[in-house]
């Protein structure tokens, strides 16, 4: 049988789960009114999720100047907060990791499946 992986429930089946990890990266400029959505990502496992959130992390910090790329360089090689981070989405916790330069805030955010909507 094959489960959806979309947050709308099929028919007959209210209240079904969603399957996917829901992934998110947006950017946040300083004094601007909206976010800028950078990427957006289903995974079908907490660890396919973390894989993003790892990848998202390099591209961000391999774009930022040295000072601002070194907490998400530390983050990349932190295999503890990895291991932290499986646990909330393995238990039904999001995970966010937000790193940021002089004129921009950057959120990274996985979301473990939930009850459809």
């Amino acid at each position: 049988m094959v489960t959806p992986t979309s947050t709308e429930a099929l028919p007959g089946q209210a209240g079904t789960q969603r399957t996917a990890f829901q992934c998110l990266a947006a950017a946040y400029p300083h004094h601007q009114p909206r976010s800028i959505t950078l990427s957006v990502h289903d995974a079908s496992s907490a660890r396919l999720a973390l894989r993003w959130l790892k990848e998202r992390t390099s591209h961000i910090t391999d774009q930022l100047d040295a000072p601002h790329a070194r907490p998400g360089r530390h983050w990349l090689t932190d295999e503890a907060e990895h291991e932290r981070a499986l646990t909330y989405l393995t238990t039904g916790t999001a995970y966010q990791l937000t790193l940021h330069d002089e004129h921009t805030r950057y959120v990274l955010v996985t979301y473990p499946p939930g009850p459809a909507a």
